[in-house]
């Protein structure tokens, strides 16, 4: 297939090669001119396209997109597709979709995760977003890119995917620093520490996974266990982090949470019923029944 790619950084150029090894006719283009084994280098965003059956970019930003779109958008072939695999704005893709459609041009946003070492192996995910038939005609070149690609719905639920994606993975970060600080202050060896947090119920399974046993089925009785316990462990977790002088700044934002599902009248359900006072504050509840949730566990 004739691929054009824009967008040679960390990511893009791994990719691109690996485009190009699969067999693929690869031109591509930079701000800065990038040797690309297999692949030809085109002097201009719109040289690298103007005769693709398939464009990808792989750029900074929402405004490297759209400025791209701008210079490329008359060189692409009625009938191309252009998988944008930049981390974007689900605003940002929309509008471009929009500008290309009556030009025939299909645009997907399909945002990837896996890092640099993931762009090389090809272990990488793809959350795509648009037109669900071009999506399927392109699974086996996305395949070439990363070994989890995935329709997730129309034309910026991709990079809705993405950023929910990355802000968990912020978040949870920003937590893990706070119980490693405070397990160490207190007198814990650091090694046993992270040996000990991931043997626990938590750290044996996928973060993401147990979302399935109670939050996504909306199921809190009876509870596995109960949330006048857990708040118990967490308000003793926030005096250990006083005693030995560790701001504890998320916890805090956990126990706020707590108190309000307490004074719910909630103590007897399961420990993540606050997860309900999100709910009502979005005005939407992610419910998925068990048996949908069995065959991706599965």
């Amino acid at each position: 297939m004739r691929v054009g790619f824009i967008g040679l950084g960390v990511m893009g150029a791994p990719i691109a090669a690996r485009l190009a090894r699969a067999g693929h006719a690869v031109k591509v283009n930079d701000l800065r001119k990038v040797e690309v084994a297999g692949a030809v280098w085109a002097d201009s965003p719109a040289a690298a396209v103007a005769d693709a059956e398939l464009a990808f970019t792989s750029l900074p930003g929402p405004a490297e997109v759209e400025a791209v779109a701008g210079l490329i958008g008359t060189a692409l072939a009625r009938h191309a597709a252009w998988f944008d695999l930049t981390t974007n704005s689900p605003s940002c893709v929309r509008r471009v979709h929009a500008a290309l459609q009556p030009k025939g041009v299909q645009f997907l946003d399909a945002p990837v995760s896996g890092g640099r070492e993931g762009a090389h192996s090809g272990r990488l995910a793809l959350w795509v977003g648009g037109d669900e038939g071009v999506y399927r005609r392109h699974e086996p070149v996305l395949r070439v890119i990363g070994d989890q690609p995935i329709y997730v719905g129309p034309i910026g639920a991709g990079s809705v995917a993405k950023l929910a994606h990355n802000t968990a993975s912020f978040t949870v970060q920003t937590a893990l620093a706070e119980i490693f600080t405070l397990g160490v202050k207190a007198g814990v060896e650091p090694l046993a520490l992270f040996r000990a947090i991931r043997q626990g119920a938590t750290g044996r399974k996928r973060t993401f996974d147990r979302l399935a046993e109670q939050f996504l089925p909306g199921k809190y009785d009876p509870p596995g266990f109960a949330l006048r316990l857990a708040h118990k462990d967490l308000k003793l977790a926030l005096e250990l982090a006083q005693e030995v002088g560790v701001p504890m700044q998320v916890a805090q934002v956990a126990m706020r949470e707590f108190e309000q599902a307490l004074a719910r009248g909630w103590a007897e359900r399961d420990s993540r019923t606050p997860m309900l006072l999100q709910e009502e504050r979005a005005g939407v509840a992610p419910r998925v029944p068990a048996e949908k949730l069995r065959e991706v566990l599965d």
